[in-house]
């Protein structure tokens, strides 16, 4: 990421602090005792870490938090909890290893907790976790692993809704429509119509899925990738040209941020990804396009609208030697008073608590340039809910084959290869990393 890191894109200033209630049961029963607590580098822990002298003087329990990048906080954790060793207490269940974590048995069964009056206060209400989001906290026997403290959800922002105006149209809801809008506002205002970043097996999917296509034939049961299929090469082909054809120079190294940058800046006007990415649009101090952002909900293909979510969760890995201590970290950290106490006083989107998330104050905050935001956010995680197919980025073999994904889509952009040879080749690279890690594949 570039100058401007993920704890300042959210804007807002770290004000007063209001204690979070501590629902501390029977005093302080585990006074004097330390946990070590880790995720990787994140706006809602950076928050969260000025409210923990308030959390050690309620319970006694001293919190050591660290953060790392988000890749080297995933191959250190893998490595913890593949050891099952005591080093780290409550950690993030990150949502693109979640399948192969707790499938293996590296997490404590947090039921034993929730289900528990000595543990947890009825009004802590576990069912109040948005269920689109606690789905890749579970097991396939439904129990619970983790709570979710982020939910990303993908919307559509265009950062020059008055260059769309002007066109005489309005925000695409279909890929067709999507298409209209870039080609009747390319280019104007020296605008470029749409922007991405390079993690194009977390951008272009939704469109894969919205022409037919899928990354697996049915995960998590059988994870035959199904890249190339005539609907796989399709929707490359389709969504590279959206990006070659559409985005500003130099489009295909763009970060997350970068992309951010395009928009805020005016430079470029479309995009289709995470919520965290386009609040700043509306609110942050550096943007440009505050006045004329405009939202609306992930175009939908001619096979329906799959908008991407994910979330992130926290968890006790089986291996902790001080899980009532940790469990009372995670139910303060994600109690509806400190969610909402983050919210109100930092402005933080990515919220999972059904209750917060329906609060006026949630509401107040993701009104932006006068449009409810929360409305489509909420929607976006019941999607994902209902059918469970984001089902495919949790399952353990996935960052190995967004890998290929990636890879396949620069060919494509860059006409080193032709869609159907691209995805062939992706498909047969995937389906080698698939059998060495000792899955079957069909045929």
């Amino acid at each position: 990421m570039s100058t401007l890191r993920r704890r300042t894109i959210l804007g807002g200033a770290l004000g007063a602090l209001a204690a979070p209630a501590v629902h501390a049961q029977g005093g302080k029963p585990h006074a004097g005792t330390t946990i070590n607590a880790s995720c990787f580098q994140t706006t809602y822990f950076e928050y969260l870490k000025n409210y923990f002298p308030q959390f050690e003087e309620k319970t006694g329990i001293k919190v050591n938090f660290t953060m790392q990048a988000f890749p080297v906080y995933n191959q250190r954790t893998d490595l913890e909890l593949s050891t099952k060793g005591s080093a780290v207490d409550v950690c993030n269940v990150t949502f693109i290893y979640s399948g192969r974590w707790i499938g293996a048995g590296w997490f404590t069964n947090l039921d034993t907790f929730t289900r528990d009056k000595k543990y947890t206060p009825a009004e802590w209400e576990p069912q109040d976790f948005v269920g689109g989001a606690q789905s890749a906290m579970q097991n396939a026997k439904g129990e619970t692993f983790g709570y979710t403290w982020e939910a990303g959800a993908m919307i559509a922002g265009a950062a020059r809704y008055d260059l769309i105006e002007k066109a005489g149209l309005k925000m695409p809801t279909t890929f067709d429509e999507l298409i209209k809008v870039c080609d009747a506002i390319h280019n104007k205002d020296n605008v470029a119509a749409f922007t991405a970043d390079k993690l194009h097996h977390w951008n272009w999917i939704p469109y894969l899925m919205g022409m037919g296509g899928n990354v697996f034939k049915a995960p998590p049961e059988n994870l035959t990738p199904t890249l190339a299929t005539p609907q796989a090469a399709k929707s490359a082909e389709w969504y590279a040209n959206l990006l070659v054809k559409y985005g500003p120079d130099g489009i295909l190294s763009y970060s997350d941020d970068q992309s951010m940058r395009s928009q805020m800046s005016g430079r470029a006007n479309i995009r289709t990804q995470a919520i965290t990415w386009m609040v700043p649009l509306a609110k942050h101090a550096e943007s440009t396009v505050r006045q004329t952002v405009r939202y609306g909900l992930m175009p939908a293909g001619p096979d329906g609208n799959f908008p991407g979510s994910n979330s992130h969760g926290l968890g006790i890995p089986a291996g902790s030697k001080k899980k009532e201590a940790a469990w009372e970290f995670i139910k303060w950290a994600l109690s509806k008073e400190t969610v909402s106490t983050v919210v109100k006083d930092h402005g933080y989107p990515s919220v999972c608590r059904m209750s917060v998330i329906k609060s006026p104050e949630f509401k107040q905050v993701l009104t932006l340039n006068g449009q409810d935001v929360a409305s489509l956010f909420l929607e976006v995680l019941q999607l994902g809910g209902k059918t469970g197919y984001m089902k495919y980025r949790t399952v353990p073999v996935y960052p190995q084959v967004g890998d290929k994904i990636n890879k396949a889509m620069e060919r494509i952009a860059t006409k080193q290869q032709a869609a159907p040879e691209a995805m062939k080749q992706a498909q047969a690279e995937a389906v080698q990393d698939l059998k060495k890690a000792g899955f079957k594949v069909d045929g």
